[in-house]
């Protein structure tokens, strides 16, 4: 792709450079470009692993290349990162000349320019009145200064709240990265205007509700007014709400408006797929991003993240998304990022989020959005599709066939809440997987555990199963109790764990052998009627302490279980 100029200024601590007068200090460049741009980028070069974690704890890293560390500083992260006394560089990127408005509506849809925001208002609105059985707008909130994050539902009715898989795409959440607003708009367009004569969008639409919500940073992207001028990272308060999410590691984050809108609106849907669209590299980045450790499918990540660019290589110009694997990272191997939405919702809502780099530019060119299109249009759909593979299921009463809200986890596999959750209202499930075949294990509240063996799932395919459950007279698992119960107890694979009511929400696990000695420790959620399963396929035969705590309160429990080996 075309690149703007950039201009690196790399200001001397001692010396003075004839590029500033002899009075001014690099800091007073820094803090005058911070007051004129709302926002300033410097490289800082050769720190550490920790060095660098403990940055991205305190500031916006963009991204890491060769070593150099891509900041952008906020007026909140000015003054701290000036204080820290870093030997760093100034970037000045030298904006492409003519990001211009378009005239109208009409030429706004031909994709190649930047609307205004009334202009995308607009659109937003056309599509549901052009399309209104296949189109639906939605408001997720507002920013704070008042301007509207949209979303457009995509779907055969799409008026309709149907028993079907949600998707979800979305960009921009950094308003100074442009190319994914217009990708979205356009991946739109294309959806309505090829149903139903396309046969591949038609599947999608009929099978899925896909949802798009093209700029989640308004504020951000139009700092300055009604078009694209200047444009910040940040939300109005000078936040990086990629930064901004809930987050185990670091607990009491106070979420900005646009966040709190944003994670309501996640959790009343909880997505099966997603994914979010940024700038600054090419590279498809999967979970985690805030650990070193893999997440439980992470071969399933790589898989549909290598699909993704492998795509991109067939159709765009040699050299695009080849960063890193070959246009593929795990978050922590490129650099961690706390407060994360991809790590959000794969954590807290069970959910499969990727984020999806396009372009090198923070601000595309004009000329460059149709080739940014042109080179990510099919990736775009076959990364949908992902949705109507794995393992698809309902589950409910036998007796009564009433749906039944049960906890979907596969032994041996799944950790840090890889499991998956059946609708309350329906029964409807989805649990995305590698092909294989793969033993289920459903638990529900009120009712008899039930092992689903053998599930045979294949390349690019669905596994549709039916799951009956039969109710449990007085169960344990919904006991309340003072104290945790653990049962069966002794065992040989699995133990179950109901706790107090203090113990709702996000706890630790630690375990310990009866000589002290911590053998296992990690994060799970523990919900009214779901036990806590502890996985004990592992251990040797003895006598272990296993300590719950509450993150939020640091309240904790402790029991005892003995495992048996024959």
């Amino acid at each position: 792709m075309v690149k703007r100029l950039i201009l690196i200024l790399t200001v001397s601590a001692v010396l003075n450079i004839p590029l500033f007068s002899q009075n001014v200090s690099r800091d007073d460049v820094l803090y005058d470009i911070v007051r004129k741009k709302g926002q300033a980028e410097v490289i800082i070069s050769s720190i550490s692993e920790q060095a660098l974690n403990y940055i991205t704890g305190k500031l916006s890293v963009a991204s890491v290349k060769d070593g150099k560390v891509h900041i952008i500083l906020s007026p909140r992260t000015i003054e701290w990162f000036i204080s820290q006394r870093y030997d760093y560089e100034i970037i000045e990127r030298i904006e492409a000349k003519g990001v211009s408005v378009p005239a109208d509506i009409e030429e706004s849809m031909e994709w190649e320019t930047y609307p205004s925001y009334t202009q995308y208002d607009s659109i937003m609105k056309k599509f549901s009145a052009d399309y209104p059985s296949l189109a639906d707008i939605d408001t997720i909130g507002t920013s704070i200064n008042g301007k509207l994050v949209l979303a457009v539902k995509v779907s055969d009715s799409a008026d309709i709240d149907e028993d079907e898989p949600e998707v979800f795409l979305t960009s921009s959440m950094h308003g100074d990265e442009t190319g994914g607003f217009i990708l979205m708009l356009h991946l739109a367009d294309f959806l309505l205007k090829n149903y139903p004569g396309n046969a591949r969008v038609k599947n999608i639409v009929d099978n899925l509700e896909i949802w798009i919500n093209p700029l989640a940073n308004p504020d951000g992207m139009y700092r300055t007014g009604n078009t694209i001028s200047s444009p910040t990272r940040f939300n109005a308060n000078g936040v990086d709400l990629n930064r901004n999410f809930p987050d185990s590691e670091e607990p009491g984050k106070i979420p900005e408006k646009e966040t709190a809108d944003m994670t309501d609106f996640l959790r009343r849907h909880r997505f099966v797929l997603s994914v979010n669209f940024h700038s600054g590299a090419e590279v498809v980045n999967y979970p985690w991003d805030r650990w070193f450790r893999l997440h439980a499918d992470n071969d399933w990540f790589y898989r549909i993240s290598r699909n993704y660019a492998d795509t991109v290589h067939k159709y765009s110009v040699p050299g695009y998304m080849t960063f890193l694997d070959n246009g593929v990272t795990n978050g922590y191997d490129w650099y961690k990022v706390n407060g994360g939405r991809q790590d959000f919702v794969t954590y807290e809502l069970q959910g499969r989020e990727v984020t999806i780099e396009l372009d090198d530019d923070y601000i595309t060119p004009l000329n460059q959005l149709g080739p940014l299109w042109n080179y990510n249009w099919r990736s775009l759909l076959g990364y949908i599709e992902n949705a109507l593979y794995g393992i698809h299921g309902k589950v409910y009463s036998a007796l009564t066939s009433v749906p039944v809200a049960a906890r979907i986890f596969i032994p041996q596999h799944d950790k840090d809440n890889s499991n998956v959750y059946s609708d309350s209202l329906t029964g409807r499930f989805v649990r995305l997987i590698e092909p294989g075949t793969w033993d289920l294990l459903f638990t529900a509240g009120g009712y008899r555990d039930l092992l689903l063996t053998d599930v045979t799932v294949e390349d690019d395919q669905a596994a549709d199963i039916d799951v009956k459950m039969y109710p449990e007279i007085n169960p344990v698992d919904t006991t309340d109790t003072a104290f945790p119960v653990l049962y069966p107890n002794p065992a040989g694979t699995f133990i179950k764990a109901v706790l107090p009511e203090r113990q709702y929400g996000r706890i630790n696990v630690s375990i310990f052998t009866s000589s002290g000695v911590k053998i296992s420790d990690y994060n799970t959620n523990y919900d009214k009627g779901f036990p806590v399963y502890i996985d004990v396929t592992g251990f040797s035969g003895g006598v272990y302490t296993v300590i719950f705590t509450n993150t939020a309160s640091g309240i904790k429990d402790k029991g005892r279980f003995v495992v048996l080996r024959r």
